[in-house]
C-alpha cells in the first residue's frame, strides 16, 4: 500500500471525528464514565486522550514541524488517565465538542500540508528522526487504536444483555 497523501490522512482524521461523534451521540451518558474492566479507560477518558493528542502530541507537533523558525521537538507523554485531567466525571457532550473543535482545525491543517512539508523532520529523543509524513501516518494509526477501544467499551456494555445470542460469538 502506498503512503497516504495529506488529503487522504485528513480524510481519515475526519472519519474518526464522524465515528466518535456518532458513537458518543448514541451512548447513554451513564455509560460514558464506566470502565469495562479494571484499568481500562472509560469513553470519557478516551475522549480526553484524543483531545490531548490533537492539541499537543499531533496537532502541536505538526504546527511546530511546519514552522521553519521553530526547531523544538514537542515531546508529550500522556500516561492514561492523567490525574490532573479527571475526565470520567465530565459531561461527554462537552468533551466531544472540545474534541470536534480541535479536530476540525487539525484536519484543515493536515489537508494543507505540501509534498515538501512531508520531508520536514525533528529528532525524537526516544525513537530518532520523525518526519511530517511519519507523524501523519502515526496520527491515523493512533486514532484507529482508540476507535477500537471506544467500540470495545460499547461491546462490553451490551455483552451481558445478549442472552443466548452470546453463543454466536463463542468459539
Amino acid at each position: 500500500m502506498p503512503p497516504l497523501t495529506p488529503l487522504h490522512a485528513a480524510g481519515f482524521l475526519r472519519a474518526t471525528a464522524t465515528t466518535v461523534q456518532a458513537e458518543v451521540a448514541a451512548l447513554p451518558s451513564t455509560l460514558a464514565g464506566c470502565h469495562p474492566t479494571p484499568g481500562a479507560w472509560c469513553v470519557n477518558e478516551i475522549l480526553g486522550h484524543l483531545i490531548g493528542a490533537d492539541r499537543r502530541s499531533f496537532g502541536g507537533r505538526l504546527r511546530s514541524m511546519l514552522d521553519p523558525a521553530d526547531r523544538r521537538y514537542l515531546a508529550w507523554e500522556r500516561v492514561a488517565p492523567e490525574r490532573d485531567e479527571p475526565d470520567c466525571e465530565r459531561d461527554p457532550t462537552e468533551l466531544l465538542q472540545e474534541f470536534l473543535a480541535l479536530r476540525v482545525a487539525n484536519v484543515d491543517l493536515v489537508a494543507h500540508v505540501s509534498p515538501d512539508d512531508l520531508r520536514r523532520s525533528r529528532e525524537d529523543p526516544r525513537v530518532g528522526v520523525i518526519r511530517v509524513a511519519d507523524l501523519l501516518h502515526d496520527w491515523v494509526y493512533h486514532d484507529r487504536d482508540h476507535l477500537r477501544q471506544l467500540l470495545a467499551n460499547v461491546q462490553a456494555a451490551v455483552w451481558p444483555h445478549l442472552g443466548n445470542a452470546r453463543r454466536y460469538y463463542e468459539r
